[in-house]
């Protein structure tokens, strides 16, 4: 597919600006979930320039540069897009559309058009590239996929594409494909709730009776400084090709272990112990459940949230375990099963500190948690 952003053909490619003491790097979707983290990654050895749109991010530690990726130029005056590719050493390129609920060709459209956009500035400016993808371009949507979640699919085809839109650019720079990002190791948090934080709660209130996937199927997941930390390093050791996976891999926990994680820790704060949620094998969730749900008088909140749990684990649990880079030369730590488990209790922590009045809501009297707690594990 050929650039669509419009190149000034007056203007040579710019020299290289005088070295500085610390270089700048250009970030896109700064303002994202793991784009603040990034930020707190680079910020100290980098002078940091985020693109934003519209709404400003408010971080002392940036320089904002307002403009559209989905414009030619990025909506920039010709001088404009030269003196900005005059004073940019690094490109890192992290926005995406996530929302599967936008409409299929509009992901595409923004995901590939973005990360051309991007390219064309980062050749213009001399600069490495580096481009945040997912893990989960290993996965091909099937056809019941694309029929039942054209969302999903548009995302991973889109990915694919900007992916390789960078390997026919040639420039140096590297790939990186982070998993599912959850909060910070040490404090759970995470900028915005993402699939994962939400599914969690769920499970921890018992509000996920059935969920698609075999007991032992992984649900690769990395917490965001594990992510950060492997691109910071990537980016300051100058890494100048590559295809990187940031994933947890062979140390990835299993669907029933984590429904057992959410089922404890509901017990340690004081709520009924959650039922373990039925777990229906992949191969039967587009052949028989869902169709079955479309037939059933069940509110149409209940089939809307299991229809986003079946779009998250289908694309989610497809082709693992994942290789991993992390723990090799210039790319991070490696992450343990231990890790992880923490990890996760560690996000529950951070949901749960936030939701304090919805936690009281669903406590038991404190006489009836010692029979709530064994009537659930007889259950489970």
């Amino acid at each position: 597919m050929p650039l669509n952003v419009t190149r000034p053909t007056v203007l040579p490619a710019p020299p290289r600006a005088t070295v500085r003491e610390r270089p700048t790097l250009l970030l896109t979707g700064g303002s994202g979930v793991l784009g603040r983290a990034l930020i707190d990654e680079l910020a100290p050895d980098y002078d940091l320039l985020c693109l934003r749109r519209s709404r400003p991010l408010h971080d002392p530690r940036v320089r904002e540069v307002e403009g559209d990726l989905l414009a030619p130029r990025l909506g920039l005056g010709a001088g404009e897009w030269y003196e900005l590719a005059l004073r940019v050493d690094v490109v890192l390129h992290s926005a995406a559309q996530t929302n599967w609920r936008t409409p299929p060709e509009e992901i595409v459209r923004t995901n590939t058009l973005g990360a051309e956009t991007m390219l064309d500035l980062a050749a213009r400016a001399d600069a490495p590239f580096y481009l945040v993808s997912t893990a989960f371009v290993a996965n091909t949507p099937s056809d019941e996929d694309r029929e039942r979640f054209p969302g999903a699919a548009a995302y991973l085809d889109s990915k694919s594409r900007a992916e390789q839109l960078t390997r026919e650019a040639g420039l140096p720079g590297a790939i990186v494909r982070p998993s599912v990002v959850m909060g910070h190791s040490a404090t759970g948090r995470i900028a915005g709730q993402q699939g994962l934080t939400k599914t969690i709660g769920a499970m921890v209130l018992g509000q996920v009776p059935v969920l698609p996937g075999a007991p032992e199927a992984r649900v690769d997941m990395i917490p965001q400084d594990y992510v950060t930390r492997a691109v910071g390093t990537l980016i300051r050791g100058g890494v100048g090709s590559g295809e990187y996976w940031l994933t947890a891999g062979s140390q990835a926990p299993a669907l029933s272990e984590i429904a057992d994680t959410c089922a404890e820790f509901a017990v340690r704060h004081g709520l009924p112990r959650p039922p373990r949620p039925r777990l229906i094998p992949v191969e039967a969730v587009h052949r028989l459940l869902l169709p079955m749900l479309e037939g059933t008088s069940l509110p149409a909140s209940v089939r809307q949230r299991f229809r986003h749990y079946a779009e998250l684990l289908l694309v989610f649990q497809r082709e693992l375990p994942f290789d991993t880079s992390l723990g090799t030369p210039d790319c991070g730590t490696r992450v343990t099963h231990a890790d992880i488990r923490a990890a996760l209790v560690r996000n529950l922590e951070s949901w749960a500190a936030d939701r304090a009045g919805l936690f009281g809501r669903h406590r038991e009297p404190a006489a009836a948690e010692p029979a709530a707690v064994a009537a659930g594990t007889e259950v489970a």
